[in-house]
């Protein structure tokens, strides 16, 4: 990473990449991040808009399907070591991990089950593919060297996180056992990079359910898109903030970018 003073990460559920392509490419155009992770890109390998991102400056790399789910790394140098899923465990067949090495640091790229409902097998999936991610970090990467994790981890953390803590006590993104899931990955060795410069500070986030009327004015929204660091690397972290204008914008998806920046 020789002669770059600092180094800009974002993550963006895209809600459609290809109804997205605009704003995500202006976004690019305007902000500049070395890397933006992406997800729910719903659409086939095949038929990625890959050119809007090579003609914005950026390599992308992809793992899609048809109609859901979907992941992409775009990045201004090109990615080494481009790999996909979560290497065949659990039966794991949907385009939900993708991860790359980046100006020498490895970005891990996910986007996590939804889960759907408390009671249903979608849920117990979700929670078991969080473990399964927890050993792909513990068999793959080390907590004292430098790695990004980012994406839309479909889960807040703490209860600052959402709008409503008691009435969301059970929803799946808030769920006692998912928050609980989540943990046990940040206690192998990340930091929410997010927090270190917004501790404690309610009304952050980074979705807003489009059912809900005027839901980004009225604060009824969610902190479930994340950039976490190993230590290495978050020490290095110089400032994380939340871009809540692209949520505002014409023909939004319903998550927002959220960037972290770090000085090298």
């Amino acid at each position: 990473m020789e002669n770059i003073s600092s180094w800009k990460v974002a993550t963006y559920n895209t809600n459609s990449i290809r109804a997205r392509i605009e704003l995500v490419t202006n976004w690019l155009k305007r902000e500049s991040p070395d890397v933006l992770c992406l997800q729910e890109t719903k659409v086939q390998d095949k038929d990625f808009p890959v050119e809007p991102f090579q003609q914005a400056g950026y390599h992308v790399v992809f793992r899609g399907q048809k109609s859901y789910a979907g992941v992409a790394i775009a990045s201004r140098s090109e990615p080494q070591d481009v790999r996909s899923g979560l290497d065949g465990e659990n039966g794991e067949n949907e385009a939900r991990l993708i991860r790359a090495v980046i100006d020498g640091i490895p970005v891990v790229n996910t986007y996590v089950p939804q889960g759907r409902d408390a009671e249903s097998e979608h849920f117990q999936h979700k929670l078991a593919w969080l473990d399964h991610l927890r050993a792909l970090f513990e068999r793959d990467y080390r907590p004292d060297e430098p790695l990004v994790w980012a994406g839309d981890f479909n889960v807040a953390p703490e209860p600052i996180d959402v709008y409503a803590p008691q009435r969301l006590a059970t929803h799946v993104d808030f769920h006692p056992l998912a928050r609980a899931a989540l943990e046990r990955i940040r206690a192998w060795g990340f930091q929410d990079v997010f927090r270190r410069h917004h501790a404690g500070e309610a009304g952050q986030y980074t979705f807003w359910d489009y059912r809900a009327r005027n839901p980004v004015e009225r604060g009824i929204g969610w902190r479930v898109d994340h950039i976490w660091a190993t230590s290495p690397l978050a020490d290095r972290s110089i400032n994380a903030w939340i871009d809540v204008s692209a949520r505002l914008a014409e023909r939004p998806s319903d998550h927002t970018f959220l960037v972290a920046e770090f000085g090298m």
